[in-house]
């Protein structure tokens, strides 16, 4: 992806870096969908009471983590990256003990946040984008194919049989999200941008992580380069934070909810489903750490890999 600028919470507002990463996440998300890999995964029935076969004007918009992948995509791509020794412990110590404040203040400020990001993405700085797509492969194959929700597959599939196209949109970065898309045979993902110059990352963001409201922007920005009618188009979501992405659209599905989206889904009749039974509900419903905290989270568990094997 070609620099489009690096800009800091104190130089602009969030709104501003919210638009500019969701044109950044439409601009990468048109470029690579034509490039997915054909292979799907297996249909299980599940059918939704629509879509409407053959209105090309709608599409789907599916949040990732929690909601078509049980757990955090970047949580499995953490584990994949400290397995081929991307890591060394003293980014470990201090991934860990990072993640660790954002989960306990419970807030985002703008300063310790940015120290986050730019931690996170010092591992990939220097690092060709064609190398992390490949291990990224690989990684799905390891650790998260056996995780997608099959009722949630099944929603997507019931959206391209209809001859609709369906979107990931996530805070995990674009080029995992495109793999994860391309093994399903979706049409293609939106995702965080990490700027990269010559095929190289530089280890900054165009903009900031694809979280809430730049998710909401991004769904904006690709409708309205597609042509697509939000009104006829459905999002999908199990996190309170995408309530402006799924405000945006005509059809919103609340899928394995948290508390929040489940209360506020029910007092605006929206759609739900919970494909969680049991304690598996307990666990996997807790949202994922928000944007590029989520990369911190995946150091984190890889802290954790290290002491088990120790």
């Amino acid at each position: 992806m070609a620099a489009l600028g690096w800009l800091t919470p104190r130089r602009r507002s969030a709104t501003a870096r919210s638009v500019l990463a969701g044109e950044a996440a439409a601009e990468a998300a048109r470029k690579t969908s034509q490039e997915l890999l054909p292979a799907a995964e297996p249909t299980v029935a599940d059918t939704p009471e629509f879509p409407v076969s053959g209105d090309v004007r709608a599409a789907a918009f599916f949040d990732l983590d929690n909601t078509v992948m049980q757990g955090a995509a970047l949580f499995h791509f953490g584990r994949g990256l400290y397995k081929r020794n991307f890591f060394q412990r003293r980014e470990l110590a201090r991934f860990a003990w990072q993640q660790s404040w954002f989960r306990l203040a419970g807030v985002e400020d703008p300063e310790h946040m940015q120290d986050v990001r730019e931690s996170a993405l010092s591992i990939v700085k220097g690092h060709r984008v064609a190398e992390l797509m490949s291990i990224g492969e690989e990684i799905y194959d390891e650790y998260m194919a056996e995780r997608i929700w099959p009722g949630t597959r099944a929603l997507a599939q019931a959206h391209l049989d209809a001859g609709q196209k369906v979107w990931l949109v996530t805070a995990a970065p674009v080029e995992t999200a495109t793999i994860i898309a391309g093994r399903l045979g979706l049409t293609g993902a939106l995702g965080t941008v990490a700027e990269s110059v010559s095929g190289v990352y530089t280890g900054r963001l165009v903009g900031e992580p694809l979280h809430g409201p730049a998710k909401a922007e991004a769904v904006r920005a690709l409708a309205a380069a597609e042509g697509l009618d939000l009104d006829r188009c459905a999002a999908y979501s199990d996190s309170h934070n995408d309530i402006p992405m799924l405000s945006l659209v005509g059809h919103p599905y609340a899928i394995n909810p948290d508390t929040k989206l489940r209360k506020h889904a029910r007092e605006r009749d929206w759609r739900l489903r919970d494909y969680r039974t049991g304690r598996k509900a307990a666990k996997v419903g807790i949202p994922a750490a928000a944007g590029v905290g989520a990369i911190a989270g995946g150091t984190a568990a890889a802290v954790a890999i290290h002491r088990r094997r120790r």
